[in-house]
């Protein structure tokens, strides 16, 4: 007779195998927890990533983003100078603007402290139409469509949280002049943008805080630029909420998101800007499908 490590009978070896597997269930599972147990309270919402662009988005050493989205900016004072786009008249005024984009994200975990971003506009479709006090040659209504902005980042943490001190980050960006030629889609000369930042979590939510200087080929000086305080709160293990107040000098947007897990990898993100100061846009919605790898 064969050895039964679950005792002589044939009939038993089925019982015995089952009580293995869920003896291995259940070890996987106080292996989980035990891990959700060992995380810090104050990485409850986000857990252990880098900071990303990304509004409430973290990646990981090893871990790749990958991030379809489309977004739609609606402003119905848009803020321009006909000399700017080309039509001689060195003289603010206020049209109405209105921008299609596909766009396209990648984030990838280099190391604990280093993580590498891409994005463009993979394709745009913009239209102004002209403030009607406005007596330059510049068309009543003026369209451009195509290859969009494209900007590279790369996002340094120089001091990871503690139960006591907030982490600590900084991100350097550039701006690829792409579309020199375009006027109202894109960016027609080199930018480059350096930030930092401050991220703390606490019972109530995680709060972060982030400010940029940028300097701009075409005005060749460094102005106050980004900068943005930041909420997000896990709700569920399938939900987080996210909102923020982001500025870029005088412009400042109001932002409202839902993010849910489809998947273990599939993230749906859902938001909305909306323009506090005259500025900004008045309606900026954005859906997208966001893959960790």
């Amino acid at each position: 007779m064969l050895f039964d490590p679950c005792g002589v009978s044939k009939v038993r070896l089925s019982a015995c195998n089952g009580a293995l597997v869920a003896l291995a269930s259940a070890a996987i599972t106080l292996s989980s927890v035990a891990h959700a147990q060992r995380r810090a309270p104050y990485l409850a919402d986000r857990g252990t990533g880098i900071a990303t662009s990304m509004f409430g988005e973290y990646v990981r050493k090893g871990e790749l983003l990958v991030y379809p989205f489309y977004e739609f900016t609606l402003f119905n004072q848009f803020e321009y100078k006909p000399a700017e786009l080309g039509f001689g008249l060195d003289q603010d005024f206020r049209g109405t603007f209105r921008e299609h984009e596909a766009n396209f994200f990648l984030a990838y975990g280099v190391s604990d402290r280093i993580a590498l971003e891409l994005e463009s506009a993979l394709f745009a479709t913009a239209r102004l139409r002209k403030d009607p006090s406005d007596p330059s040659a510049l068309p009543a209504e003026l369209n451009e469509s195509g290859f969009g902005d494209t900007q590279a980042e790369i996002r340094y943490r120089f001091a990871h949280e503690t139960g006591t001190r907030p982490e600590l980050f900084s991100y350097l960006e550039v701006d690829f002049p792409f579309q020199r030629h375009r006027r109202i889609i894109g960016t027609q000369t080199w930018a480059y943008k350096l930030g930092a930042g401050a991220i703390k979590g606490f019972s109530f939510g995680t709060l972060t805080a982030r400010v940029a200087g940028e300097y701009d080929e075409a005005d060749k000086r460094v102005v106050f630029g980004e900068y943005a305080l930041e909420y997000l709160k896990r709700l569920s293990p399938r939900f987080r909420f996210y909102t923020g107040v982001e500025g870029d000098q005088d412009e400042v947007e109001w932002i409202v998101e839902g993010q849910y897990w489809l998947g273990q990898r599939v993230q749906l993100k859902l938001n909305s800007a909306f323009g506090v100061t005259s500025k900004a846009p008045d309606f900026a919605p954005e859906i997208g499908v966001m893959l960790h790898f």
